[in-house]
């Protein structure tokens, strides 16, 4: 079953194997370059199915780092029209998703220590639904203002046509791991009074006006995925029921799939890892919703792979480190599955 394939409004995916959105930290002024033209590359000429951008900035200031991919401009266009033909012609589809770090956002990038930047040090102020800092060190985000809500709309609208422009045919909101939307639906984060705080509906507005920005302009052919944190792991916070009406109320609006990670809402939680931790999130969502999920989280083996999507716990299984360790992760395991495919590049079938 992990290589059967999947047909999500007009676009046919291969095989069930998809690579997960992975911040680089390799980009300038936004701007893809050859790093991401190989990275992205790689994972197609290896076997995926769907091989999905990292978390692409809508704006300047929605970046996690310095370093951060952007779509925020027209003339980040041209370098990702590079990669998505690339990819197309491995027979992958290309996919991005685009995000807003929110409070996450003006750090250093990991190697180059993961600190908060401050404006005067090549930083910015951070936005948020609350002026609520990730951690009680880090200076406090600005809260934002109904006018910055709607141009957020807009960022994220304009982002979703250069998207298309640049030739991706699946986008992925990011609505999880503690940045802007995921903020702005847990209650821990959201202390807002107006129509985008307090209740589940107000605190949950935000995701559901921009998936119906999308599909205002986003082809009906083309899927729109949605990531998102299926619970904070802390008490009184956003849990595994909220996922499950989130994914209700968010369906009918155009959101073809549920990509399912957790936490990263708050510092400091323990997160109980394991292989395969996060994927019950993602088959109880499917099964109580009947939207198709994601599962991703430690999905390190091909038999685990295999056993997730036989027994319908989910529909796609989302490779992240392991692709960075094994970039022919879906070659490897159809063989290992006893799987003869016909999409091995011709340049290494001495190697098949």
């Amino acid at each position: 079953m992990l290589f059967s394939p999947l047909k999500i409004r007009g676009i046919r995916f291969r095989n069930r194997i998809v690579i997960s959105p992975m911040c680089q930290y390799s980009s300038v002024d936004g701007f893809a370059n050859d790093w991401h033209l190989v990275h992205l590359g790689s994972r197609a000429t290896g076997g995926a199915a769907l091989v999905i951008q990292e978390a692409t900035a809508v704006s300047a200031r929605g970046r996690i780092s310095p370093d951060d991919m952007g779509l925020w401009k027209d003339e980040q266009i041209e370098p990702l029209q590079r990669i998505t033909r690339f990819i197309k012609k491995q027979g992958s589809v290309p996919g991005i998703q685009l995000a807003h770090a929110g409070r996450k956002a003006s750090a250093q990038s990991p190697w180059k220590g993961g600190k908060v930047l401050e404006p005067a040090a090549g930083g910015w102020i951070t936005q948020a639904p609350s002026p609520l800092p990730f951690r009680e060190s880090d200076p406090a985000p600005e809260a934002m203002t109904l006018a910055e809500i709607d141009q957020l709309r807009k960022e994220f609208l304009a982002a979703v046509t250069r998207s298309l422009d640049a030739g991706f045919e699946v986008i992925e909101m990011h609505g999880a791991h503690g940045y802007l939307l995921n903020s702005f639906m847990s209650p821990l984060s959201n202390h807002r009074t107006d129509q985008y705080g307090g209740s589940f509906e107000n605190r949950t507005r935000l995701v559901k006006e921009i998936a119906s920005d999308i599909r205002t302009v986003w082809p009906e052919k083309f899927p729109l995925f949605l990531r998102i944190s299926a619970t904070d792991y802390v008490e009184g916070g956003w849990d595994l029921s909220d996922s499950i009406q989130l994914a209700l109320v968010i369906k009918p609006l155009g959101v073809d799939l549920i990509d399912v990670s957790s936490g990263g809402l708050m510092p400091g939680i323990q997160i109980p890892l394991g292989p395969g931790y996060q994927v019950p999130f993602a088959e109880a969502i499917r099964r109580e919703t009947g939207i198709p999920t994601g599962a991703v989280g430690l999905i390190t083996k091909s038999i685990q792979a295999e056993e997730i999507i036989s027994r319908e716990k989910a529909d796609l299984v989302l490779i992240a480190r392991e692709s960075l360790r094994y970039p022919n992760f879906p070659l490897t395991a159809a063989k290992e599955l006893g799987i003869e495919l016909d999409y091995w590049p011709n340049q290494y079938l001495r190697a098949r």
